[in-house]
């Protein structure tokens, strides 16, 4: 496959590690391999990836090493078939670079799944649309974040996004990341404005270590469950608490 792609090619890695767990949403605890990419267009108080993009705490050019895609595919091929997750960061943010469109020809012809983890605010690209086992799990978010809205809800990525979760095939699921039952109200008003059918909205408790993250978890099940969504927990969270590449 390594063929397909042109030497130049290369995207801003931060991590790649695996196989491992996928640790969020839908397909949590299955087997994966995770391409985590530098850059984020965002900046939320409570991220656990700082080091993707937060240039005052991190150096970032130690951070994040320009990686040829076509090392990037050997090293894909050379793991156990797993789902393979694209994350950040904000991966949407290399849509129109030639390292994007190299890594999307080589992953239309994979027999692996595909999830990209996104944060909602870009409208995918053609040639990503174009992988066809590719899902995206978009988590939107709240104000939790300390991210204005008008950053972090952008309507016509949000429109195209809902339009992807009834599509064949459920390619789009909403993981939202709340710190208590006061956050649903939130999340209800953006699952009512843009029509995200309840199988296709997921709620994370906020928690970076395992005793935080099951006690958001306790006090917002049964209110999930009330809504007829979902409720995921941080299985890398509970399993390796504060390890990278986890």
């Amino acid at each position: 496959m390594s063929a397909l792609v042109l030497p130049t090619a290369a995207l801003p890695v931060a991590e790649k590690f695996g196989p491992t767990l996928q640790g969020e949403g839908p397909s949590a605890g299955r087997l994966a391999l995770f391409l985590r990419l530098g850059a984020c267009n965002l900046n939320c108080r409570w991220c656990d990836t700082p080091y993707t993009w937060d240039g005052r705490r991190f150096d970032l050019r130690k951070e994040i090493t320009r990686t040829p895609v076509a090392e990037l595919v050997e090293w894909l091929a050379a793991q156990p078939h797993a789902l393979v997750v694209l994350t950040g960061g904000e991966p949407l943010l290399h849509q129109k670079t030639d390292g994007w469109r190299a890594l999307m020809a080589v992953l239309r012809h994979t027999t692996r799944s595909v999830e990209i983890e996104t944060n909602g605010t870009l409208v995918p690209a053609p040639v990503t649309l174009a992988v066809p086992r590719l899902v995206f799990n978009v988590s939107p978010k709240l104000a939790n974040s300390g991210v204005r809205a008008s950053r972090r809800i952008v309507p016509e990525a949000m429109e195209k996004f809902a339009e992807l979760a009834f599509a064949a095939g459920h390619r789009a699921r909403f993981k939202f990341v709340a710190t208590g039952p006061a956050d649903l109200e939130e999340i209800e008003e953006i699952v009512s404005r843009y029509v995200i059918p309840p199988h296709a909205v997921w709620v994370m408790p906020e928690g970076t270590t395992p005793e935080a993250t099951t006690e958001v978890a306790r006090d917002l099940a049964e209110h999930v469950i009330g809504r007829a969504w979902n409720l995921t927990l941080r299985q890398h969270v509970l399993l390796w608490p504060g390890e990278r590449t986890r």
